[in-house]
């Protein structure tokens, strides 16, 4: 095990009509709130009426700002930050799932500084403030609401880039699992699939030692497993998902890395499908994850079996670690079909033709090196994409 230091300051407040405390969280920070939201979903259930009412009441002041798309835009995250600075706004509440919240925390790192928050994506430099930021979370996936990362798309460049920093873990964040009732299929899919995307990319580790995690790890993808595809079954369900909220936050809130070092390759790959054809991150890492774990699986074959074995409840087959973990590989696949999602590249419409241009983007041209479990260069990316077809 790897030393470490864990801290998450995110304040979590679970449970059925949270939502109404919103005010009162925010109100300590700052009395002039950017309202941060998405499309038309939270104003036809009613939530941003609530909220409004909420801060209202609380005695906060708020300028609305909607309009993030998934896959969410550095455009709007400008128009925020010079929002936030010509009305003196103080705090950033997000409201919606996790692209809504990667653009408040663009916004608030962009709201303190005179250049272009862009810069900090492209990894020139770093925040060295923001302004506070408090979610109310609509769908569990990304598990922004409790992490230290942001990512935002350029259209310009069809860029899909990351930063993490401590300044901007959000100081609340408000979990109501009733709100994933109205959750559209496709949207509840792609969620549970990026939840085990984050569980999977802490997994495959090279860090020895480390059974607690990984038996924490294990726990948290079977019950992924078996609660997202009856999310799918029973919608209206708010138990199932409440255990889907809290592990998606679980997933992704940095505790279940420590001691570890994960591996990341598969997130960044998908980040350039994401980036040049805008499809869902979620279902993009449906295709790339099997391929990954194909192209690597004889790097560490015992680990893929145990995880095959622990997780998907593969019949060990002693004489051949790699055969148990390729049908561990299989009943990934089976999940994602469960959920609705597709496996190859084909499902999302993309074809061959744009192949060399994501593996030079992701490993800056050949420049560098993608993942930790195993180091991935631009032929092994290109590989992996290959893979997926």
């Amino acid at each position: 095990m790897e030393s470490f230091e864990f801290l998450n300051p995110t304040k979590i407040i679970f449970g059925r009509g949270a939502e109404a405390k919103a005010g009162a969280e925010a109100a300590p920070y700052s009395k002039k709130v950017l309202l941060h939201y998405g499309g038309s979903s939270a104003k036809a259930s009613g939530l941003l009426d609530r909220i409004r009412s909420s801060l209202k009441a609380a005695g906060v002041e708020y300028v609305e700002l909607g309009g993030v798309k998934p896959n969410p835009r550095i455009s709007l995250v400008r128009d925020g930050a010079r929002l936030c600075k010509e009305k003196g706004l103080g705090f950033v509440l997000a409201v919606g799932g996790g692209s809504v919240i990667d653009s408040a925390k663009a916004i608030a790192m962009g709201a303190v500084i005179d250049g272009d928050v862009w810069d900090f994506y492209l990894g020139s430099g770093g925040p060295k403030a923001a302004l506070p930021v408090g979610v109310v979370l609509t769908i569990p996936a990304a598990g922004s609401e409790a992490s230290t990362g942001s990512v935002i798309t350029n259209e310009e460049g069809l860029l899909k880039r990351a930063v993490n920093s401590d300044l901007i873990y959000p100081r609340f964040s408000i979990l109501n699992p009733e709100l994933c009732r109205t959750l559209p299929p496709f949207q509840a899919a792609c969620g549970a699939s990026d939840i085990m995307a984050h569980l999977m990319e802490r997994y495959f580790t090279k860090v020895s030692n480390v059974d607690f995690t990984d038996r924490l790890l294990e726990a948290t993808m079977k019950t992924i497993a078996l609660k997202g595809p009856l999310a799918l079954e029973r919608p209206d369900d708010v138990d199932n998902w409440a255990e889907i909220m809290w592990a998606g936050t679980i997933a992704h809130n940095n505790l279940l890395n420590q001691g570890r070092i994960g591996d990341w390759a598969s997130h960044d790959i998908e980040h350039e499908l994401s980036g040049i054809y805008d499809v869902a991150h979620g279902a993009g890492l449906a295709a790339i994850f099997p391929a990954w774990m194909r192209h690597t699986i004889k790097s560490d074959p015992e680990r893929f079996a145990q995880w095959a074995v622990r997780v998907w409840n593969v019949d060990p087959d002693f004489r051949d670690a790699e055969a148990t973990g390729r049908e561990g590989i299989k009943r990934l696949e089976a999940f994602y079909r469960a959920l609705g999602l597709g496996t190859k590249l084909g499902d999302l419409g993309i074809g061959g033709e744009r192949l060399d241009e994501m593996a030079s983007k992701a490993t800056g041209g050949g420049k560098r090196t993608v993942g930790n479990f195993v180091k991935i260069d631009k032929d092994g990316v290109r590989a992996i994409l290959e893979l997926a077809r």
